[in-house]
């Protein structure tokens, strides 16, 4: 039999400690090699016992879970999956822990905290099994005087638009009403999104977003990418009409897809069951965008576990679309993407660095097309 994943858990709750470790020692795959009440103990713990995957709570004494996470992925990049609370609070600094470079996250409730995380199980140790195997990126070190991984800081990255903002793509604007790009991610795609879309112009065509998240928390991933895009950011409203400039995000635990009311997309947000295990579901979504755009969308197909979205992917490309995939050397998890692939979804395989600026020039293409035929 291969290696367990060796995972420490970190929580200040004695409860929650005894319950993950239980939870993990009960999969064949994986034990608790130890589990530590604050961050200074698990620093020691982690020197001396190497584990391969850490769960880490964000609110504890001593140093809380931000600031610990911060150090560790600038001194010693490993897989850490945040345990959060299901608070605004915990939401936003969940959303930070993220983008520091936690892998993923589990959203523990705020009552019934044993019962909770016994239904949680296969969920933690799903996403712990997705940690072992995702690729850790290193935080580059904070310049002096800025607060480490405090959560108030605001994001460091190179890659956020910085100084000239992105070139619009028309001064006529006229190919944006019929134009509409969607986008697919799962482990590791709320910065993969983030990185796409702060790099794209304020007249944009619509974007229609599904990222796999719970209930509670997609609003503060749409508030801080708002906080960030030259676009306007929002998660997506039943019946509202898809507008350029504007990038609309699946509401966590809700299905989302487009329909055409006229000249108009429409968004549809519903409660159907799960799809591919999913809700929302990136299948739901292309599906959708497949029928009722065609020709006129653009696929992207981010970081992500699974194949969530892969075959709907490929009846986008049948109908018509232009689509973009995330390579393996730039994704968190090449699930999503890899599948996409072996579907025949993909026109062009791409680093994540690289989307924006491919679809900012089909779109610019289709601009001049449209200019000249005017």
């Amino acid at each position: 039999m291969d290696r367990k994943i060796r995972v420490i858990v970190v929580d200040d709750s004695a409860l929650v400690r005894s319950l993950l470790s239980e939870i993990i020692n009960r999969q064949p795959d994986m034990e608790c090699i130890g589990s530590a009440n604050d961050p200074l103990v698990a620093r020691e713990m982690i020197r001396e016992l190497n584990p391969d995957v850490i769960t880490l709570d964000v609110e504890m004494p001593r140093m809380d879970g931000i600031d610990f996470l911060g150090r560790l992925m600038r001194l010693r990049p490993m897989p850490v999956v945040m345990i959060s609370t299901l608070t605004e609070r915990g939401a936003e600094v969940t959303m930070r822990a993220l983008e520091l470079g936690a892998i993923d996250f589990v959203a523990k409730p705020r009552v019934g905290v044993a019962n909770g995380l016994q239904e949680l199980a296969s969920q933690i140790v799903d996403k712990i099994r997705v940690a072992a195997v995702a690729q850790v990126r290193r935080l580059p070190a904070v310049p002096r005087g800025t607060a480490a991984g405090s959560a108030a800081a605001p994001a460091a990255h190179a890659s956020a638009p910085v100084g000239r903002p992105a070139a619009s793509l028309s001064p006529l604007g006229r190919i944006s009403t019929e134009k509409l790009i969607a986008i697919g991610a799962s482990t590791g795609g709320t910065e993969a999104i983030r990185e796409v879309l702060t790099h794209l112009p304020a007249d944009c065509p619509a974007i229609v977003i599904t990222q796999h998240m719970p209930p509670g928390f997609t609003t503060s991933f749409a508030a801080r990418l708002n906080s960030l895009c030259q676009m306007t950011v929002k998660e997506a409203q039943h019946g509202e009409r898809l507008l350029p400039g504007h990038a609309y995000i699946a509401p966590g635990g809700k299905h989302f897809w487009v329909q055409r009311s006229g000249a108009n997309y429409v968004a549809v947000v519903d409660d159907a069951p799960p799809v591919n295990r999913h809700k929302p579901s990136v299948e739901v979504l292309f599906k959708s965008v497949a029928a009722c755009a065609g020709r006129n969308a653009f696929g992207i197909m981010l970081t992500g576990m699974g194949a969530d979205g892969a075959a709907a992917m490929r009846e986008m490309k049948d109908a018509g679309s232009y689509n973009f995939v995330q390579d393996e050397a730039s994704c968190i998890v090449f699930g999503m993407p890899r599948e996409a692939i072996a579907h025949g979804a993909a026109d062009e395989v791409l680093p994540l660095n690289q989307i924006a600026a491919a679809l900012l020039g089909k779109l610019r293409i289709g601009a001049d097309q449209v200019h000249h035929r005017i």
